[in-house]
């Protein structure tokens, strides 16, 4: 029995999932027996444990329902990035080879052969299902991620791994049986996936689905008093957005018990702001690779006290800060932010020397981000120890999209930095080298071109030419430099 058949007998007719973009809604006993049909059609079509679903689909009911079927089912859901295109996406399914290709209109405009999840529960309303035997600790879940080297990471969790940050997000998040998520984030993060699904139905609480972030439709939501929406992911530059728009009012958003923010830096003004309205700005912090790991209460007096910080971890979790020796650091010192528990991943997908080389000697993951913790406790990140930039809550590796860039003909070398950004918090900034700067005059051709290679969010918005990509004696890129040179560039202007 798992939580949602528990929830199913505690309380049967209780909602557990509203589906606001395709007006439909699920009792706790209605979506256990859908998650019990899903999987009985798993098993009527061959599929055999540790078998890969990907789903190629925006936010949807039938989407969580597929991922808690192949967790009963035991086989290896895998959520893709529709925001991806087509080249990137080839390139996933090839690694994962999945038995079976679930889609929306996303997979049908990209041609790709697939089973419509339109169609799936009218194809399985009749169908029941026994429930087979299988280990808990293994594969289950597939989050790609991009990698630093530019090849996409499979970061492989467990029915246990994932049950720890359900655990973890429960706890940090107050999360209760009178708790109402407003599921807007994608489904193919582990925010949108776990930390914004599995804790309400873990509680007996209930989700509210929605496909996509609108402003103004989402403050709607978040005001509607039926809904009665408790808690909202979202990163730092949609809740800004969120305040600037004309409709924002925040006494219409009373039943919202927090803000839950991630994904990128928060400015400490905009933070402010919403605590003076009354209204709890959660920080957090987590990754694919552990799932939730800190978070701030929901008092205001303290996120007013430690505002721009990410919160304290639970017991659950052990966090260490290091020095460049793989030494701790005193309370107030920078260092790379190490961790232990049962939250933390199980495997990169057909890359375990990468996997391995992701710890220390002693087991301790190496998150490659530079954290402080002040004399409360609670940590603040103060820097990334990749290259990475985040644009508008998504990750972007210049490397990756480096390569991308080079393969162009018109371009001879390149270097790529994130720059911050009012909107996106950061965007990128593309430096070329070109065989012929007349080829590359057209700034707006140029990077539609690269959008038929690479995501939208992936795609750089400012571009210089230059004669040379400055980089030291191992050939690595300066991007320090870099630096220097668009801050030279916007003083020139």
């Amino acid at each position: 029995m798992d939580f949602v058949t528990l929830q199913a007998r505690l309380r049967p007719r209780s909602i557990a999932v509203n589906d606001v973009t395709h007006h439909r809604t699920w009792t706790y006993a209605g979506f256990d027996n859908t998650i019990n049909q899903l999987v009985s059609w798993y098993q009527i079509n061959g599929l055999k444990q540790g078998d890969r679903v990907a789903c190629l689909s925006k936010n949807r009911a039938e989407l969580v329902a597929l991922h808690l079927a192949c967790s009963r089912a035991g086989l290896v859901f895998v959520p893709l990035n529709w925001r991806l295109a087509k080249e990137e996406l080839q390139a996933l399914m090839s690694d994962c080879s999945p038995a079976l290709l679930i889609g929306d209109e996303s997979a049908a405009a990209m041609q790709f052969s697939h089973y419509d999840i339109n169609l799936l529960l009218s194809d399985c309303s009749e169908l029941s299902a026994t429930q087979p035997e299988f280990d808990e600790h293994t594969p289950s879940l597939i989050l790609y991620t991009s990698g630093t080297t530019g090849k996409p990471k499979g970061i492989v969790h467990s029915e246990a791994t994932l049950m720890e940050t359900t655990l973890n997000m429960t706890q940090l998040g107050q999360v209760n049986e009178h708790s109402v998520f407003l599921c807007e984030t994608p489904m193919f993060h582990v925010i949108g996936l776990v930390s914004c699904v599995r804790p309400a139905l873990y509680c007996g609480g209930s989700l509210v689905i929605s496909d996509a972030f609108e402003p103004a439709r989402t403050l709607n939501r978040l005001a509607d008093e039926t809904l009665r929406i408790s808690h909202y992911f979202c990163v730092p530059q949609m809740a800004n957005m969120l305040r600037q728009h004309a409709q924002f009012d925040a006494r219409k958003l009373k039943n919202l018990k927090g803000l839950l923010t991630g994904g990128a830096p928060h400015p400490e003004v905009q933070i402010r702001a919403w605590i003076n309205d009354g209204i709890p700005i959660v920080d957090g912090y987590g990754m694919s690779e552990a799932g939730t790991v800190f978070g701030m209460p929901f008092d205001l007096q303290i996120l007013d006290e430690n505002a721009g910080c990410v919160g304290l971890a639970t017991p659950r979790v052990k966090v260490r800060l290091t020095d460049d020796h793989g030494h701790e650091v005193p309370p107030g010192k920078a260092g790379e932010v190490e961790i232990r528990g049962g939250n933390l991943f199980i495997g990169i997908w057909q890359q375990d020397t990468l996997y391995q080389k992701s710890f220390t000697a002693d087991g301790w993951f190496k998150t490659g981000d530079i954290a402080v913790c002040n004399q409360a406790g609670f940590y603040r990140i103060v820097d990334r120890k990749k290259d990475m930039f985040i644009s508008g809550g998504e990750n972007v590796y210049p490397v990756e999209v480096e390569g991308v860039v080079l393969k162009h003909p018109a371009v001879k070398d390149c270097a790529l930095i994130g720059v911050p950004d009012e909107r996106w918090g950061e965007v990128g900034h593309l430096f070329v080298v070109p065989f012929n700067e007349q080829s590359l005059a057209n700034s707006e051709q140029f990077f539609t071109e690269l959008g038929e290679h690479l995501a939208r969010y992936k795609i750089p918005r400012h571009l210089t030419l230059t004669d040379s990509i400055p980089r030291n004696g191992a050939g690595k890129i300066l991007r320090t430099v870099l630096r220097e040179q668009v801050v030279h560039l916007l003083e020139q202007h």
